[in-house]
């Protein structure tokens, strides 16, 4: 009641407040949320060359729409490909240390991979002999958002692979014998026996990783800090920066609202996709 109900009522209500008086406002600021081009640039999405971004909320679907099957991908992968492996188990500890490290950390991290000077992401490609692609890849608009969501997934695959491991571990092995038995080929067995059993798994890491990307900061504030302009930015980003700079609690409340219905519609949906399973 204290730390759950009463913030999220008093959000609420502050979004319906103007700024500085305290006046009710009714959906001003919602409206004036909506109509910026930081939320939605309406004229990049109609001309891809009429602004510097897409807006907050198309960079937080573009999280989903890129991130989210890449942690699917290679968190299932990783499981299955470690299963039997002789010191899996430490290569597992290795990778989940994404996970382990403060998120602002990662993100840190992160921005000195990605250096023009000082990154290995450059170094790797000065290495093969493809210097003339090196940059600061966070320090230009066309890479910046990309190369955060791609270098993120390396900090969230570790809870996928984790997920997925528990997950191998539930399914009988006697599926397996009797798959073999039958002269099922290690594809058939894989596509037949090992996803469908994994489906309860595969929920809770695609719940999971939307939630996060949804609501995603901590990366975006340590490796791009929305930039450069507007090219990275995301809608908890712009949230705090209408609460914490510009002292703008109504925008960033409405900005808190609208984020909230968004988790919780995706989050309802699944949750009962994950109990029908």
């Amino acid at each position: 009641m204290v730390f759950v109900f009463y913030p999220v009522v008093d959000t609420i209500y502050m979004s319906f407040l103007e700024k500085g008086t305290g006046k009710f406002v009714g959906f001003e600021n919602y409206a004036d949320v909506v109509g910026r081009n930081e939320f939605l640039n309406v004229k990049r999405l109609e001309n891809f060359l009429g602004g510097p971004s897409y807006g907050a909320l198309i960079h937080n679907i573009l999280w989903v729409v890129i991130h989210l099957p890449l942690c699917v991908f290679f968190g299932l992968l990783l499981a299955v490909l470690l299963r039997d492996v002789k010191g899996g188990t430490i290569i597992k500890s290795i990778v989940f240390l994404g996970m382990v490290i403060p998120m602002i950390i990662g993100g840190v991290l992160l921005r000195f991979i990605l250096d023009k000077d000082a990154g290995i992401l450059n170094g790797v490609l000065n290495a093969i002999g493809l210097g003339a692609f090196t940059r600061d890849w966070t320090f230009y608009p066309d890479t910046a958002l990309i190369t955060a969501i791609l270098g993120s997934a390396w900090i969230w695959v570790g809870f996928s692979m984790i997920v997925y491991s528990a997950g191998l571990e539930g399914i009988p092995v006697e599926l397996y014998e009797a798959a073999k038995i039958d002269g099922a080929s290690w594809w058939k067995t894989f596509w037949r026996i090992t996803v469908p059993m994994l489906k309860p798994a595969t929920i809770v890491v695609v719940t999971m990783t939307l939630l996060w990307e949804l609501k995603i900061f901590d990366i975006v504030y340590a490796v791009t800090q929305g930039g450069p302009g507007d090219a990275s930015k995301v809608l908890a980003y712009i949230m705090y920066i209408d609460a914490f700079q510009a002292w703008n609690f109504g925008t960033a409340s409405a900005i808190a609202v609208i984020l909230t219905i968004m988790t919780f519609g995706f989050a309802a949906y699944l949750v009962s996709r994950m109990a029908k399973s």
